[in-house]
């Protein structure tokens, strides 16, 4: 994996990474503007299996926002990310209090480079792939890099958050 070229690419997601020294790579695909179900067009679009790219999701829990990076073969266990977070609850956020956040529009919300650091949870299950895949700040463009790299850029924890979909 090489470092990715900033060419018109570079994102806050992108420059997190590139501050971190961590190695990524970037992959752009056509994204279809009437898509509902962003995770699995990346997927599908990339040739990639379900379980090797990963969603972020913002949810409430008592302390206020907190991050999710789940597969997107899978739903995010509410409970168990509240547990995750030593939180009694954990419901998801509004999109419009997401998207202002963060600074980046759902369906192209990185774990990486949000405006405010927020805790950050990361489905274990990340760790069974060399390489892992989530947005990359905007719809249409994913990074590709491994699990460390994404656990130590958002001092991510990780824990079983993620369900059967």
């Amino acid at each position: 994996m090489s470092k990715a070229k900033k060419g018109g690419q570079g994102t806050p997601a992108t420059v997190a990474l590139t501050k971190a020294g961590a190695e990524f790579t970037l992959h752009p695909y056509d994204h279809d503007a009437n898509a509902q179900a962003y995770g699995e067009e990346a997927a599908d679009a990339l040739g990639l299996p379900y379980g090797q790219i990963f969603k972020t999701l913002v949810a409430e829990v008592d302390s206020g926002l907190a991050v999710a990076v789940v597969p997107v073969s899978g739903k995010l266990d509410l409970k168990a990310f509240a547990a995750a977070l030593n939180s009694k609850r954990a419901a998801m956020a509004e999109a419009v209090k997401v998207e202002r956040v963060t600074g980046y529009v759902v369906g192209g919300i990185s774990p990486l480079g949000q405006r405010k650091q927020l805790p950050t949870v990361v489905d274990e299950s990340a760790l069974d792939f060399e390489t892992i895949y989530f947005s990359a700040g905007r719809r249409g463009l994913q990074i590709e890099t491994a699990p460390k790299n994404l656990i130590e850029a958002t001092r991510a924890t990780t824990a079983r958050i993620a369900k059967d979909g």
